[in-house]
């Protein structure tokens, strides 16, 4: 499959790609996602796959995207990486700057030399982005001779040692065999080898960890933070796992139906959260080991996420809110500033975050008084 751009789809800003730019970059983030909207074209209407997107990442800080499955974490890495079909995608607005540049209306020749090098992805489906009929071997080489300019031996020699590096026993063997014969941890192994060869400035994981046990998900993360260090690069971790977030993150940004609902740092995400669908994402997991052992019951998020295609009107996340009220259905709400324990912003996206009594534990209790829902107005 050939992932392209179309030419003729109008200039969204007028930044361009300078491919020879090479020099550290130290004015301003180094990625920079500005009101970024992917929307796809379709028979059945159009999906507002992401729809609004906006954050800052600097150099050497990683950024953790968290939310539902279809909340458009995904789309967003793959629109950033220019790795959209177009059509039916479409860039509807915004942009994506990386060291000051925009990404969105940078060439393909630019955008191949950023791939894989300045920019590399780890893929959440390994066994759908390694070539079947190519060695483990040759898929890890390719990209140090495109990029490195390493001869043939010198870039085998690196693909054993990235395969050794991520935990892969007998690496000088299975270097010679194709992904058919790697398991699906191993496969998700190679995926990652493949994306720290070139020892990009931004790595963004697309679930890196889901298919690999425990102590391989701790290897994987170390890995990673000892690139971060090494390099002072930057990364993005799209995941579940709130834990692995808590524990990597410096910024977090909640994501809902395509739009960002909550973004600051992790810190204030995770210990001043304001907006409802963060409340239901951390009171879905157990918080201590005596949850566990003593099977506190968790509270899930009622109901399902909306269609992309026909989203609801107001705040996307109404329908399941349980504190939902009329102006929550007639608008949208706009980004409101909280109170931040650091230099990072922190805002959410709903209209009643900032109220001193609009917080989680305050409204759980009126919750269970049932006091809030004969409020008028409530829907």
């Amino acid at each position: 499959m050939v992932f392209g751009r179309n030419n003729k789809e109008k200039k969204i800003s007028d930044h361009s790609w300078d491919v020879d730019d090479t020099s550290p970059y130290t004015d301003g983030p180094l990625l920079e996602v500005q009101d970024l909207k992917m929307y796809f074209h379709t028979r059945d209407g159009v999906v507002k796959a992401v729809n609004g997107v906006s954050y800052t990442l600097e150099a050497g800080k990683t950024l953790g995207i968290v939310g539902e499955s279809g909340s458009g974490k995904s789309v967003t890495a793959m629109t950033l990486m220019g790795l959209i079909n177009m059509p039916p995608g479409k860039i509807e607005g915004g942009d994506a700057l990386y060291r000051g540049k925009s990404l969105i209306t940078a060439k393909e020749e630019a955008l191949r030399s950023i791939r894989g090098n300045r920019i590399a992805m780890i893929f959440q489906d390994p066994m759908t982005s390694l070539n079947p009929v190519y060695k483990i071997g040759h898929q890890l080489a390719e990209p140090l001779r495109i990029h490195k300019g390493m001869k043939k031996k010198e870039a085998w020699a690196r693909a054993v040692e990235l395969l050794r590096m991520v935990g892969i026993p007998n690496p000088e063997v299975r270097v010679k065999e194709y992904p058919h014969q790697f398991s699906g941890g191993m496969r998700q192994r190679v995926m990652i080898a493949m994306a720290l060869a070139c020892d990009p400035d931004i790595l963004i994981a697309d679930e890196p960890t889901t298919a690999l046990d425990v102590t391989i998900q701790a290897q994987i993360i170390q890995l990673m933070e000892e690139l971060q260090e090494k390099s002072n690069s930057a990364i993005v971790m799209i995941t579940h796992d709130l834990g692995v977030v808590a524990d990597m993150a410096d910024d977090v940004l909640v994501m809902y139906a395509g739009r960002p609902v909550e973004f600051g740092s992790v810190d204030d995400v995770f210990y001043k959260p304001s907006h409802p669908y963060t409340w239901g994402l951390m009171g879905s997991l157990p918080h201590t080991a005596s949850d566990l052992a003593e099977k506190t019951e968790l509270l899930p998020i009622e109901g399902m996420p909306p269609s992309l295609i026909d989203l609801p009107g107001g705040c996307s996340f109404h329908p399941r809110c349980p504190y939902a009220k009329e102006i929550c259905v007639n608008e949208v709400p706009v980004p409101v500033q909280i109170e931040s324990t650091s230099s990072k912003p922190h805002t959410a996206n709903c209209h009643f975050a900032g109220n001193p009594g609009f917080t989680k534990e305050k409204m759980e209790k009126v919750l269970q008084t049932d006091a809030f829902r004969k409020e008028d107005g409530d829907v």
